[in-house]
C-alpha cells in the first residue's frame, strides 16, 4: 500500500465494551495509514463512551453512533458511505470480538494490490477454526456449499466478514439496493462484486471464536441466509460467471 494511501477498518459494535479499546489499539498498531471506524448501535454497555475517549487524542479513530441495534448489514454499509465520502483508498470489515486477527491486516492490504476484493477464508488448505463446537463448525461448512451449489460463487468461504474492498468496488455496487441485514450481507456483497467482474481473491486466515462477548448469531439470522441466496441467483437469471474470477490464495 502506498504511503498516500489511506484503509479505513470498519468495526460494528453491539455491547462490546470488553473488546473494544484493545481490538482497536492493535488494529491502529499494524501500520501508520490505517484508521478504524467504530459503528456503534448504541450499546448500553457504553462501547460508545469508550470509543469517544479513545478518539479524543487518536486522531484515527472514528466513530459513527446509531440510533438502535439496526443490524450488521446496514452497519456496514453506513460506514462503506462514510469512507467513500473521505476517500479512503481501501475499505475493510472486521469483528470486534477477536475472531478476526488484527495482524492478518497486512496481508490483506498486500493481497489487494492484485485484486479487488480480498477474502479471509477459514476454509482455504483445511479448516482454520479454533474453539468452534462441531455444531457450528458443520453449519458453517454447509452454509459454504449451500451458496456455491445455489449461486456458483466458487469461493472456499462465501460466509466469512474479514474482508477487504477497493474503493472502486463499493463506487459500482449499488448499496442502497443491498437487502441482507444479517450474515447473509457477506454473501451478497461478494456475490455483486464477482457478478460485476471484479478480481475477487482469498487468502487464508485463521479464525478464533470471540474474545469476550455473547455471539449475535440468531435463528432470524440462519433463515435470512437460506432465503437470500436464492434470491440473489433469481436476481441474476441463475447466470455465471466464469470460475477464473476468483483466485484462492492456497
Amino acid at each position: 500500500m502506498a504511503q498516500d494511501e489511506r484503509a479505513l477498518v470498519i468495526i460494528p459494535t453491539y455491547n462490546e465494551k470488553e473488546n473494544i479499546r484493545l481490538i482497536v489499539e492493535q488494529v491502529l498498531s499494524q501500520a501508520a495509514n490505517i484508521e478504524v471506524l467504530v459503528v456503534d448501535d448504541n450499546s448500553p454497555d457504553g462501547t460508545a463512551g469508550i470509543v469517544k475517549e479513545m478518539s479524543q487524542t487518536q486522531p484515527r479513530i472514528h466513530l459513527l453512533s446509531r440510533a438502535g441495534k439496526l443490524g450488521l448489514g446496514t452497519a456496514y454499509i453506513a460506514g462503506f458511505k462514510w469512507g467513500l465520502d473521505k476517500n479512503y483508498s481501501y475499505l475493510i470489515e472486521m469483528d470486534a470480538d477477536f475472531s478476526h486477527d488484527p495482524k492478518e491486516l497486512s496481508n490483506m492490504l498486500k493481497a489487494i494490490q492484485e485484486a479487488d476484493l480480498v477474502l479471509g477464508s477459514r476454509y482455504i488448505d483445511g479448516v482454520r477454526v479454533v474453539n468452534w463446537p462441531l455444531s457450528r463448525l458443520f453449519l458453517s461448512k454447509g452454509a459454504s456449499y449451500y451458496v456455491r451449489i445455489i449461486t456458483g460463487l466458487p469461493i472456499c468461504d462465501p460466509t466469512g466478514g474479514f474482508k477487504c474492498f477497493r474503493q472502486k468496488v463499493l463506487k459500482t455496487i449499488n448499496l442502497d439496493a443491498i437487502r441482507s441485514n444479517g450474515y447473509a450481507f457477506q454473501v451478497e456483497m461478494t456475490y455483486e462484486a464477482w457478478m460485476l467482474g471484479f478480481r475477487v481473491r482469498e487468502i487464508p486466515i485463521t479464525f478464533a471464536d470471540r474474545h469476550a462477548g455473547q455471539s449475535k448469531m440468531s435463528g432470524h439470522i440462519i433463515l435470512e441466509a437460506l432465503w437470500m441466496v436464492w434470491l440473489l441467483a433469481l436476481r441474476h437469471g441463475f447466470r455465471r460467471r466464469p470460475s477464473l474470477a476468483v483466485k484462492p490464495d492456497a
